[in-house]
């Protein structure tokens, strides 16, 4: 964020401090930013973006030498102004086994521009295509096919799902849906290999196979009783709730999800549901944006979802006693 102390208003913030700059690239999302008065102020970091120690944020580029990509090399993370005297190429230019470039001239960027260079005169090259954008931006498919506008939207509103009862793992993903999943840290996963002795909708028992060794560094049992957490409210008034995955007898490996539910199924992040969608004119009901929907979908609990809220009443003892607490509206007779 640009705003808070020492920062920007957003009264006095003009279009040089909210527009894209190059330098963002792999650093701060591109797409996903706020559609009010906050456009461009408030940013999200990049999908493979980290912070070093002095507070710069960095993006992890692969080494290219003598014009060959170096495949054995870990990545090398550059802050923005480390990566300016460089010639950088795309992710999606062609390369053999070997880290050869097929072709003779290449896609580059330097500083704000793009190039065309010669494999030779490249230094780094991207390590993904979606390292331009963010989590929530990398959530959608094909991407690259959307005008921003509608991509920041998208982006924007995936934070805006609420945990259906009844979720459903999207049928065209961008292969990044359990990666969401297992770091949102609200399923439970097993800690070991081992068999699942005991299962209902509160409690999980998971015998792990343990041997002496481990026995000995080790002060916790063999048995571990995963209690599931039901129906607690979020500070979004939605609820947590989860639902065993596994059953009695099943093996499990170290990661495996032993939960589902809160937007996921299967181990992945499920926001919605797959309905089959038809495009044409249903007797001027879908005029513009609207769209008609089947009745089956509100029937069948297709997008369902369980709010939680709280409500405190004061009850006085007065003057003329007691007051009473009652779901009958007042001075109305049965």
């Amino acid at each position: 964020s640009a705003l808070g102390p020492g920062g920007l208003s957003r009264e006095r913030a003009g279009f040089e401090v909210r527009d894209v700059h190059y330098t963002h690239y792999g650093r701060l999302c591109t797409i996903e930013t706020p559609e009010g008065p906050n456009i461009g102020l408030i940013s999200s970091l990049c999908v493979y973006a980290k912070i070093n120690s002095m507070g710069f944020i960095e993006t992890p580029y692969r080494i290219i030498e003598n014009g060959k990509v170096s495949m054995e090399k870990p990545v090398m993370y550059l802050t923005a102004e480390e990566e300016d005297t460089h010639y950088i190429a795309q992710a999606n230019a062609d390369i053999d086994k070997k880290g050869n470039f097929l072709v003779d001239r290449l896609k580059a960027r330097f500083e704000g521009d793009f190039p065309i260079a010669e494999p030779q005169n490249v230094t780094f090259m991207d390590i993904a295509p979606n390292q331009i954008v963010s989590v929530a931006a990398s959530m959608i498919p094909f991407l690259e096919h959307d005008d921003a506008n509608r991509a920041l939207m998208g982006s924007n509103m995936q934070r805006q799902a609420v945990p259906l009862i009844r979720p459903q793992v999207p049928i065209v993903g961008t292969g990044l849906e359990g990666k969401a999943a297992r770091d949102a840290r609200i399923q439970i996963h097993a800690e070991g290999n081992g068999v699942v002795e005991y299962v209902d909708a509160k409690e999980i028992h998971v015998r792990y196979d343990r041997n002496d060794k481990d026995r000995l560094v080790s002060f916790e049992d063999d048995l571990r009783v995963y209690t599931l957490t039901k129906y607690k409210k979020t500070n979004q008034s939605t609820s947590i709730t989860l639902k065993p995955a596994v059953i009695r007898g099943q093996k499990v490996k170290t990661g495996d999800f032993l939960t589902e539910g809160y937007a996921t199924q299967d181990g992945e992040l499920a926001l919605g549901r797959n309905l089959k969608v038809a495009f044409m004119p249903w007797k001027g009901y879908n005029f513009e944006d609207a769209i008609v929907i089947n009745e089956k979908v509100a029937r069948e609990d297709w997008f369902t979802s369980v709010h939680i809220d709280e409500y405190e009443l004061e009850v006085r003892d007065t003057k003329l006693g007691e007051e009473e607490l009652t779901p009958d509206i007042p001075n109305v007779s049965e």
